[in-house]
């Protein structure tokens, strides 16, 4: 395929799939290896179509020393060469994966996307483009298939992650308006021989990554051994097809996720009262026609306990086929009993109806009643003591450049945290309020002192370290809550 077929093949793709249009601030991840070079290039090409911005992050990992260091001097000059603004993050890996308790592979990917993110919201981002190519989209799946996968992760890697941006209520202010930016992926469509030789085509040069040829990790054991096998053996286009059967599971499982809601609407009722307070997203319970639910077909059946369970799962996750299965049963035979689920979810049958409850949970308060926040500022002189306690706490003052707000968590929002070697990162709330197991329905009614994006303190549970009173601390803000927390 020569170069014309190349662009032509990705600029339909991505009009195809609505990634890129004209006026958009594209945040590129650029690693420097050839699918992201290949972007990089394909991208300055397109916006001979259509005039956007772009900005290429470049994440320096720490793990491979010179090595690292080379990566990203090329990926910077080759930008300079190109008139394509620059932007270098680095990131501990190996101290995130052990802070974490995650493999390095899940705490590179993570930490990728929070610069990618980072950037997306000091450059008013609309979208963050990323290199994944075709056969990232067939190892993907195999490996959803090889763990149990249902028909959502069977899709793979998809062209668009849906993931509205901007809060159109408050004008004028990218920083807050922007909250994450749609994850493109144009070269999808490629095939990493194809984005090879367009490169060579174009006597174009790219970085090699020693660690993507080694059999650590699982994704490469599949690249290195179990798709060449099946190239060899079973199809030269395994690939291909693979993605295509991705594509319609993809339309397959968007189709089962409208019925499903269609579903749910006809034969449930939600109990929404002031004396019944969850600590999920959902308030009360919700109660399932048993006559009615037994109407519909299995599989949306199991979608529609699915999807409720993943609702009343803090996480949104960790709701297994085993989990469905005992739950059908409940529809299944008469008489009253009760199913229990990870995290205290419970299913339970009276006569004809089956109840999903979540689990019970402290008094919190609605959204929308904040505590009343008291501030004061005074010189630290030494010798003081930093308060302890949930209510009041201290903050170097110096650092602070934006007027705070208290509110309730927004997207976008990040805490800076010890990776426990002596260096801060940042985590998205989210992520931080996942790890710490704060149930979901507590999450949007949790207060926030915040910089921007940047929370200086979750009430009741931690502050930034960014804003830490240390030793070079001049002034101190103290800021103290009166009223009661959520959950507390």
């Amino acid at each position: 395929m020569g170069k014309q077929q190349t662009e032509e093949k990705v600029f339909s793709f991505m009009e195809k799939h609505k990634m890129i249009q004209a006026g958009d601030q594209v945040i590129l991840g650029v690693s420097g290896g050839a699918d992201s070079v290949c972007l990089l290039f394909l991208l300055l090409e397109y916006q001979k179509r259509a005039a956007f911005e772009m900005l290429a992050v470049h994440v320096d990992h720490g793990i491979r020393g010179e090595a690292a260091l080379e990566d990203a001097a090329y990926v910077e000059e080759l930008c300079r060469q190109q008139g394509v603004a620059f932007r270098l993050e680095r990131a501990d890996v190996k101290g995130f994966s052990k802070a974490e308790k995650c493999s390095e592979e899940d705490a590179g990917r993570r930490l990728r996307y929070e610069a990618f993110e980072r950037a997306a919201l000091e450059f008013g981002g609309t979208k963050i483009a990323v290199a994944h190519n075709a056969e990232d989209r067939a190892e993907t799946m195999l490996l959803h298939l090889f763990r149990g996968s249902g028909l959502k992760g069977m899709r793979g890697i998809e062209p668009v992650r849906e993931e509205i941006l901007r809060d159109e209520t408050i004008p004028d202010s990218r920083i807050n308006a922007v909250r994450r930016a749609n994850i493109v992926r144009p070269v999808l469509c490629l095939e990493r021989r194809e984005i090879e030789e367009y490169l060579r085509d174009r006597g174009i040069t790219w970085r090699t990554d020693g660690t993507n040829e080694e059999d650590e990790y699982t994704r490469n054991r599949i690249r290195h051994h179990l798709l060449p096998w099946a190239e060899r053996e079973v199809s030269g286009r395994v690939v291909e097809h693979m993605c295509r059967t991705a594509d319609i599971l993809s339309e397959t499982e968007g189709y089962l996720a409208q019925q499903t809601e269609d579903a749910l609407e006809d034969c449930t009722v939600r109990h929404i009262t002031g004396d019944i307070t969850s600590c999920t997203g959902m308030t009360g319970s919700v109660e399932i026609d048993v006559a009615r639910f037994l109407a519909y077909h299995p599989a949306i059946r199991k979608s529609m306990i699915l999807g409720l369970a993943e609702e009343l799962s803090p996480t949104g996750k960790d709701i297994s086929a085993v989990h469905v299965e005992a739950v059908l049963s409940l529809f299944e035979t008469e008489g009253n009993r009760r199913i229990d689920l990870p995290f205290g979810i419970r299913f339970v049958r009276q006569y004809g109806k089956v109840a999903a409850e979540p689990a019970s949970c402290s008094e919190v308060q609605e959204p929308g009643e904040l505590p009343e926040p008291e501030f004061s500022r005074f010189l630290l002189s030494g010798g003081e003591e930093v308060p302890r306690n949930q209510y009041t706490k201290w903050f170097d003052c110096d650092k602070i450049k934006e007027p705070l707000v208290l509110r309730f968590r927004q997207r976008g929002d990040y805490l800076t945290l010890s990776d426990g070697a002596g260096n801060m990162i940042h985590k998205s709330l989210k992520d931080y309020m996942i790890g710490e197991k704060i149930p979901r329905g507590l999450r949007d009614r949790i207060p926030v002192l915040a910089e921007g994006s940047h929370i200086l303190w979750l009430a009741g549970y931690r502050i930034s370290e960014y804003y830490k009173v240390d030793r070079n601390t001049k002034h101190v803000l103290q800021v103290k809550l009166k009223g009661n927390l959520p959950g507390q």
